[in-house]
């Protein structure tokens, strides 16, 4: 069979792209080539959002399939150092990409062809439909690992997603990776398999007529309200996580204090029988 025709090809510098091809009728596939691991990077999140723009503005409605060129993974996720150097990332780059998937006018569906980690797997959360390669790859929440914080629109969209509140409980706090089987069994994929798989999902629920009312998104903003409030009040979150940090650290003094008050008693009235 003959590789599909391009629509577009957008770059993602330095050496990366986004090509959109179309495997099917009204269905635009989205396949990520940047190398290594398709990281989050502002290059990255822009050239994503202008490829989603293109079909919204000027495609017919569909349904939009992404997935990765790269085989080992679908996205590994931000560049951690270089996001909490940069003071733009989360407020220009990553939060519209999410905003933009969460919203989007047409389903969509992540085909998680390989390892997506953290960001790479809330990237996919974002989307409205998850498949994942059966052979290939894991799910993983990793902050745990590396020593970061949950933001608010990262935590929020586990919880009004997934089914079972103890699935996120063993992601976030045992940063535990998921092979295809037990994610489909937690509800965080929809089904396995590859495109041929995705294609046929998208058949059996009609998906490519879902747009044509003009309301889907629309139906996705009041959905997903809690997730889609956080993304836009960056500025607002992030107020709000300074002074729950500085009440924090007011916290553990306090504790601490206690502690060191009960050392000083024990020390001067020793040990008792």
């Amino acid at each position: 069979m003959p590789p599909i025709p391009a629509l577009f090809t957008l770059s993602v510098d330095p050496k990366g792209k986004i090509i959109c091809t179309q495997p099917s009728q009204l269905v635009y596939l989205l396949t990520f080539d940047s190398p290594p691991d398709n990281r989050l990077t502002p290059a990255f999140c822009s050239s994503f959002i202008l490829a989603l723009n293109i079909l919204d503005r000027r495609f017919p409605k569909g349904t939009v399939v992404t997935t990765s060129a790269i085989p080992k993974f679908y996205s590994n996720g931000l560049d951690y150092e270089s996001a909490i150097k940069s003071k733009t990332f989360f407020s220009d780059s990553l939060y519209p990409l999410w905003r933009r998937l969460l919203t989007y006018p047409m389903p969509t569906v992540a085909l998680i062809n390989g390892h997506a980690f953290a960001g790479g797997l809330m990237t996919a959360m974002m989307h409205d439909y998850r498949f994942m390669n059966p052979h290939r790859g894991f799910l993983c929440l990793n902050e745990l690992e590396f020593g970061a914080p949950l933001m608010p629109p990262m935590s929020s969209i586990f919880r009004q997603k997934l089914p079972n509140p103890n699935t996120y409980r063993t992601m976030v706090l045992e940063a535990r990776r998921f092979n295809a089987l037990e994610a489909l069994q937690e509800g965080i994929v929809d089904g396995l398999g590859m495109v041929q798989e995705v294609l046929k999902f998208v058949q059996e629920l009609k998906l490519v007529e879902k747009a044509k009312s003009g309301v889907y998104g629309k139906l996705k903003m009041e959905m997903w309200r809690e997730t889609r409030g956080y993304l836009e009040d960056y500025a607002g979150s992030e107020k709000k996580i300074k002074e729950e940090l500085e009440l924090e650290k007011r916290k553990e003094a306090k504790e601490e204090e206690s502690v060191v008050e009960w050392e000083h008693l024990k020390s001067r009235n020793g040990p008792k029988l």
